[in-house]
C-alpha cells in the first residue's frame, strides 16, 4: 500500500538521535532497528521517542548526535514482559527527508475508533483532562492502539464520546515518566508515550470528511504554543 494514500496515521518528526540502534525484529528477511530520538518542544522541554527504521533505508549517518527528519506512522505492538502483555509504541519510519519542511518538529494525524470509554477528570488545580484509546486501522487487517490525552475544551468534548465513535485528531507525540510500584514495595521509573491532542473531530462517514483538509500534518507550531501557555 502506498504510504501517501494512508491518511489515517501520519507522523512527521525532526529531532536528534540519542541512543544506539538496536535490532528489534525481522519480517520476511527484512531487519528493523529501534533507537531513541530527542524532539524539542517550544517550552524548551524534550520528548524522547522510540523510532523504528528498516535496514533498507538506514544510513551510516544514523548515530548518536545526528539529526533525523522523517515521515511515518505511530504504531503499537504487544510485548511479553514478566508473563504479562504490555502495549509498546513506536514511530515507524516510512520515509527519510533531506530537509526540514516544517517548523513544528513533532506532528501526528490519526483517524480511528474509540475503543475504551474515555476517562475524564480534573486535577487539584482544576485542569480538565481526558484519556482515550484510539484503534487505528492498518493494512492486512491489523490495528494500532494509540493512547491520547485531551485538555480543556477538548477534554469536555471527549467525555461525551462512546466506544465505537469515529474520530480524527492531530497533535504531538509526547513522552511522560511515571512511577510504577513493584511487588517488593519499590518503585520503577517507566515511560509512557501518548498523543497530546491539539485538535479533534468526530464524524460518521469518510466520504463526507476530508482529513487532509481538516488536519495538516505540517501544522503551525502556534497551536502547540497556545496549548502550552493555556495549560
Amino acid at each position: 500500500m502506498n504510504y501517501n494514500t494512508e491518511k489515517n496515521n501520519k507522523v512527521y518528526l525532526y529531532g536528534e538521535i540519542v541512543s544506539e540502534a538496536q535490532f528489534s525484529h525481522e519480517v520476511y528477511g527484512e531487519g528493523f532497528y529501534e533507537f531513541k530520538v530527542r524532539v524539542m518542544r517550544l517550552s524548551g522541554q524534550a520528548d524522547i521517542l522510540p523510532v523504528t527504521v528498516s535496514e533498507r533505508i538506514m544510513t551510516e549517518d544514523m548515530k548518536i548526535g545526528s539529526p533525523i527528519c522523517a515521515l511515518g506512522q505511530f504504531r503499537s505492538y504487544n510485548k511479553l514482559e514478566g508473563g504479562k502483555s504490555r502495549l509498546m509504541l513506536t514511530v515507524f519510519v516510512r520515509e527519510l527527508l533531506d530537509t526540514q519542511p516544517a517548523k513544528n518538529p513533532n506532528s501526528v494525524v490519526l483517524s480511528g475508533y474509540i475503543c475504551k470509554p474515555p476517562v475524564y477528570r480534573t486535577t487539584p488545580f482544576n485542569r480538565e483532562i481526558a484519556d482515550l484509546l484510539v484503534a487505528v486501522n492498518r493494512s492486512y487487517n491489523k490495528s494500532d492502539y494509540i493512547p491520547a490525552i485531551a485538555w480543556g475544551r477538548n477534554a469536555r468534548f471527549v467525555r461525551n464520546l462512546s466506544v465505537g465513535d469515529k474520530i480524527a485528531l492531530s497533535g504531538r507525540i509526547q513522552s511522560r515518566e511515571y512511577q510504577k510500584k513493584q511487588p517488593d514495595e519499590s518503585f520503577l521509573t517507566m515511560t509512557a508515550y501518548e498523543v497530546s491532542i491539539s485538535k479533534l473531530a468526530a464524524f460518521d462517514d469518510d466520504s463526507e470528511f476530508d482529513i487532509d483538509a481538516e488536519f495538516d500534518l505540517y501544522s503551525s507550531s502556534r497551536a502547540y504554543e497556545r496549548e502550552e501557555q493555556d495549560y
